[in-house]
């Protein structure tokens, strides 16, 4: 973890070493003219609208449903369906089916893009040299990295907080720029090619920490070592914040606003980014989303949270736009802290989240309750219980009654190679949310 990369163009090489035969050529313009054509169907536009109506605040806005097929992708199109063998050839394949295998299959909510996104090719060495973060992965019956274990740098935290460094950002910009072209060259003339700055984690702040020194480790130091904590935190916040202004220095940030998201949040149509006044020739944190959660901390009590946490993740939301809060843990414990959080535009309602209690904190505040559906109805079942998953989401409806609300379902691992679960589950949303939902 002491450098992660981002983007393409660092994958493939220079732009010497990509070349990609006619027959795929033809292939992935074909595949480019389907996602423009997907894209400019009038379903899109009403989503996009459905979606701007949402993040805007707008009151009585029927709620969209996404199912989100990171982790089950493979099934729908495990390696051997793919048709390019040359490397780049693959990359782009990839980029496109990911935008249009959803809607082909279930026809969420989802916006299939009018754009091809690259990721600018960006390295950050988070911790410095001497701080090595290795994960050893475990692989399930179908060779899928399911479970991960990790050798945590830090021993004893005063004892190591000194080996810490402070983070650096390298952008390939001339690999970056030449991937644009090459892909460009391919498929540019029927859908527009931009370079994006892609998500990462790196304002996680407790995960972060987990990493490092493991989360027992981390809720003990609470107790023995409160002022080491408190200097690491001050660290990790530091760190992200200069993540962040080395990215504005770069001029690689553009605006976020459109089908991107941010910690799988849905999409970020809005028309209160960019503020007024900004300057489109220097994008900064101030014009975009951006998302953080602390949700390693879930264990902690909520004046401990108050004591440890919050003040620095409110520090790195500050110099944002639009904030995403949360992830898996429970908001109904921190609420007080929570809400507090400038920017705050939309809250994650986990399963283990109190929901009500929740609905009625968000209710008229045109904060979004980004409801997160328990993945289990479609993941542990070899064939979806219709019946319980419409009850499931029913609840959700209840409890949000009156709010901005979102069904975002994450963290599927398997569809037991079945897509009509997922067609199912799509269908089944759409039939409750037409029949339950009432602003």
């Amino acid at each position: 973890m002491t450098g992660t990369r981002n983007g393409a163009a660092g994958h493939q090489g220079r732009s010497g070493a990509w070349a990609i035969p006619p027959d795929e050529r033809a292939y992935l313009r074909e595949l480019a003219a389907r996602q423009a054509g997907y894209a400019s169907l009038p379903v899109m536009a009403e989503r996009r609208q459905q979606w701007f109506d949402l993040n805007d605040g707008k009151a009585n806005v029927r709620p969209p449903f996404i199912l989100e097929a990171t982790n089950f992708m493979f099934e729908l199109l495990p390696e051997r369906r793919y048709r390019c063998q040359s490397d780049a050839g693959r990359a782009i394949e990839k980029e496109l089916i990911r935008s249009t295998r959803p809607h082909e299959v279930w026809q969420d909510d989802r916006v299939v893009p009018p754009t091809l996104d690259l990721p600018w090719s960006i390295d950050i060495d988070e911790f410095g040299p001497d701080i090595k973060v290795r994960t050893e992965h475990a692989l399930d019956a179908e060779g899928m990295a399911v479970g991960y274990g990790m050798d945590h740098p830090i021993a004893n935290l005063t004892a190591d907080l000194p080996r810490l460094r402070a983070a650096a950002v390298t952008v390939d910009k001339e690999g970056s720029l030449a991937w644009k072209a090459f892909v460009d060259d391919v498929v540019g003339d029927l859908i527009p090619v931009r370079l994006v700055v892609a998500w990462h984690d790196f304002n996680t702040l407790t995960q972060r920490l987990v990493h490092l020194m493991g989360m027992e480790s981390f809720f003990i130091a609470c107790h023995e070592e409160p002022d080491a904590v408190h200097a690491v935190m001050a660290y990790l916040r530091d760190n992200a914040l200069s993540i962040m202004r080395q990215q504005e220095l770069a001029g690689i940030l553009g605006l976020n606003s459109d089908h991107q998201e941010v910690w799988w949040s849905g999409h970020n149509y809005t028309h209160l980014l960019p503020p007024a006044g900004y300057d489109p020739a220097h994008v900064t944190w101030r014009d975009r989303w951006q998302a953080t959660n602390l949700q390693e901390g879930t264990g902690m009590s909520p004046s401990m949270a108050s004591e440890f946490l919050y003040p620095y993740v409110r520090e790195i939301a500050e110099p944002v736009g639009l904030l995403y809060y949360g992830c898996c843990e429970a908001v109904h414990q921190s609420w007080d802290d929570i809400r507090t959080l400038p920017h705050l535009r939309k809250v994650s309602i986990s399963q283990w989240t109190d929901e009500a209690f929740m609905g009625e904190a968000l209710r008229g505040t045109g904060i979004v309750y980004s409801r997160k559906p328990n993945p289990n109805y479609l993941s542990v079942d070899e064939v979806l219980d219709g019946d319980a998953w419409a009850g499931h989401l029913r609840k959700s409806l209840e409890a949000s009654r009156g709010c901005s609300t979102e069904l975002l379902v994450r963290d599927v691992y398997t569809l037991h190679h079945n897509p009509d679960n997922a067609r199912r589950a799509a269908s089944t949303a759409r039939e409750v949310i037409d029949r339950h939902w009432q602003a």
